[in-house]
């Protein structure tokens, strides 16, 4: 075990004796909860048990936990949760969420990459698995840039990413579909404010998946498994070359989502991979 890997774990261990105390009677099992760090309210919910598996529900900046079961083409706390400790967030100011928090326009990919980790701290979590979709394919990007020694694998599935022929789709889409209703029920945000943020997160860094760049793909050490798609929100182009530069990706068939029959050779593909490069010492 590597020193870094060992101090983690050391750490962590008595927040995850608490941790698992609780679990022992039958608190945390599908719980839905609520963790606050100063102006931040993230609304998440813990599934399952065994080694700890972060997922990032897609839907953009109205990325919530119901995404799962109302939008994806499987669900992964279902799959996984038999398997794994599955937690999952509804998105700081997601307008069909419960998580809210200041709108830090210098800093949008960075401040809710900020909730995924002090959550994990939170639950005295140290290390553990990623998968997220759509646009948690740019904060699994950052997440490795942030934390890769807490991340032992990761999975994108229909990551979003940034294609010439729709240059401007992700301000186009969030400037109509998120700003105005949250400056309707948050009275501290204006459009300006919104208009901001959205051009730091997305056109001043308009480019492959925007948390990183492709040298630090090509450094990247982390297993990956992408799971592309061929849409505006997700294209094809990018999920793959992000694969092509990881030196330690897998890709999934493609398709996979259509027909229905081939959800679960996917799903398969994914819990093979997760089991693969699941650490041997689980906290």
């Amino acid at each position: 075990m590597n020193p870094t890997r060992r101090a983690l774990l050391a750490t962590g261990a008595a927040a995850a004796a608490v941790t698992a105390a609780r679990r022992a009677f039958g608190q945390g099992d599908n719980a839905m909860s609520f963790y606050e760090r100063g102006d931040v309210r993230i609304h998440y919910q813990d599934s399952g048990s065994g080694f700890p598996l972060l997922l990032i529900p897609g839907g953009g900046l109205n990325s919530v936990i119901s995404y799962f079961s109302n939008s994806a083409a499987f669900n992964p706390i279902e799959e996984f949760k038999d398997e794994y400790r599955c937690i999952t967030m509804d998105l700081r100011n997601a307008n069909i969420g419960q998580s809210s928090g200041p709108l830090e326009i210098d800093r949008p990919w960075d401040s809710h990459t900020d909730d995924q980790l002090a959550l994990m701290d939170h639950l005295g979590i140290t290390e553990f698995m990623v998968m997220g979709f759509c646009i948690g394919g740019p904060f699994v990007w950052n997440l490795l840039r942030r934390a890769p020694e807490r991340i032992p694998a990761a999975v994108l599935a229909q990551p979003s990413g940034f294609d010439p022929a729709y240059p401007d789709y992700y301000y186009q889409n969030n400037i109509t579909g998120w700003g105005p209703e949250l400056v309707a029920r948050r009275p501290d945000i204006t459009m300006a404010m919104v208009d901001s943020f959205l051009t730091k997160m997305y056109r001043s860094n308009a480019d492959f998946v925007f948390t990183v760049t492709r040298d630090f793909v090509r450094a990247c050490q982390t297993p990956i498994l992408v799971l592309p798609d061929d849409i505006p929100a997700h294209p094809y182009a990018v999920a793959m070359e992000s694969a092509l530069l990881a030196p330690n990706s897998e890709v999934s068939l493609y398709p996979w989502k259509q027909p229905e029959n081939r959800v679960p050779l996917a799903v398969r593909h994914i819990r093979s991979f997760l089991r693969t490069h699941r650490p041997d010492t689980a906290i």
